[in-house]
């Protein structure tokens, strides 16, 4: 199965209008009414099964983390008992002239419309990703009305016909063409489509039914997450209207740099700086870690641009904390740019040792060398 968004040719942060958009343009191009191709009645299939997944935010989160394989098998066309995508491509077809698929669309927005999602970005420190955090936040979002129960309507009043449609919610207007006569059905513009109005609007919200409202919310973030990790808080949304749910809220991770650690995945990268006599003596120090200072053992013979490894000093698994990465350390050797003449009489002693001439120095210098290399 190809991806689902390169079937609907979308990118994967396409919003719903988008998703909606393309679904609509390439079930046109692949119905197998309009294109007689080979393969086209199967592309078709696929293309429908996209949209299904992807226009509900839940199954869109499972495929988005784990593929197919995180929407437990199944597969196919959309349920024909919701007419999610098949109501909108047959509004597409037929809608303008008359036919039902115009008024199946319609009659859908005049029951209970669902909320909005909503994002929200929040930026978190370095050490918040790697352990996690309860955060608090406030959201400006639309709540269902209190004064009148989202009704839009004054205490004990409600919503009347619609006296421009008679409640049907679409009104019909003559076109006349080259062809001939053609009835075009379209949207009530008194009541939108509803088939009610309001005549003694709620003073609360504005016949609205919902309010705009700044929450207060705290937040759960998980130990692992990094820049684009996408949290969903379930209800959190904008308010439904005519008692339909409540959207979605997600909240969109960025995390800060640190000063001295980088991240590669569950690898966490630094690099420390060494004497080159701690190089060739070995030593051990102290090195910032996620988990506070650690000590490092540099192994003697150290070699400039060597990687050492701490096990288990790096970014836990989300959603499996206990499993962590490691810490990789690139070891940077430093050479003195002056020496005072005990030193570099005792190196060039040192340097004559290595050849075949100094041999004969090497016991009446060791003192010496000693005392160089103790004062690392």
């Amino acid at each position: 199965m190809a991806d689902y968004y390169d079937l609907l040719g979308v990118s994967r942060d396409a919003d719903a209008d988008t998703l909606k958009r393309a679904y609509r343009q390439m079930a046109r191009q692949y119905h197998p009414d309009i294109n007689k191709d080979a393969g086209a009645e199967d592309r078709f299939k696929e293309i429908g099964r996209a949209y299904e997944v992807l226009s509900d935010p839940q199954t869109r989160g499972r495929y988005d983390q784990f593929g197919e394989a995180g929407l437990g098998g199944g597969g196919g066309m959309p349920d024909m008992g919701d007419m999610g995508g098949f109501a909108d491509i047959f509004e597409t077809f037929f809608s303008g002239f008359g036919g039902a698929g115009g008024g199946a669309g319609r009659q859908r927005r005049r029951g209970p419309q669902q909320g909005d999602d909503l994002r929200y970005d929040l930026t978190i420190d370095f050490d918040q990703a790697v352990f996690g955090q309860e955060r608090e936040i406030r959201i400006p979002h639309l709540e269902t009305c209190t004064t009148c129960s989202g009704s839009g309507a004054k205490s004990g009043s409600g919503p009347t016909t619609c006296t421009t449609c008679g409640g049907v919610g679409q009104v019909r207007r003559a076109t006349r063409t080259p062809f001939g006569n053609f009835e075009q059905v379209a949207e009530c513009p008194s009541c939108n489509g509803t088939g009610q109005v309001i005549a003694d609007p709620c003073s609360s919200c504005g016949g609205q039914g919902v309010t705009q409202v700044r929450k207060k919310l705290r937040i759960n973030i998980p130990a692992g997450v990094d820049t684009g990790t996408r949290l969903r808080v379930s209800g959190e949304g904008n308010a439904g209207l005519r008692g339909g749910p409540s959207g979605d809220l997600y909240v969109f991770l960025t995390v800060k740099s640190h000063p001295s650690l980088r991240r590669d995945g569950l690898t966490v990268l630094s690099e420390v700086k060494v004497s080159y006599l701690q190089a060739i003596l070995g030593d051990t120090i102290e090195v910032e870690t996620v988990d506070g200072p650690e000590s490092l053992e540099i192994p003697a013979g150290t070699q400039p641009n060597s990687v050492l490894t701490l096990e288990n000093k790096g970014i836990p698994k989300l959603g499996n904390p206990v499993a962590r990465g490691h810490q990789r350390i690139s070891v940077t050797v430093t050479l003195p740019t002056r020496l005072n003449d005990e030193e570099r009489g005792l190196l060039e002693d040192l340097a004559g040792h290595h050849s075949a001439r100094g041999e004969q120095h090497h016991h009446h210098k060791s003192g010496l060398f000693a005392r160089l290399f103790g004062q690392r």
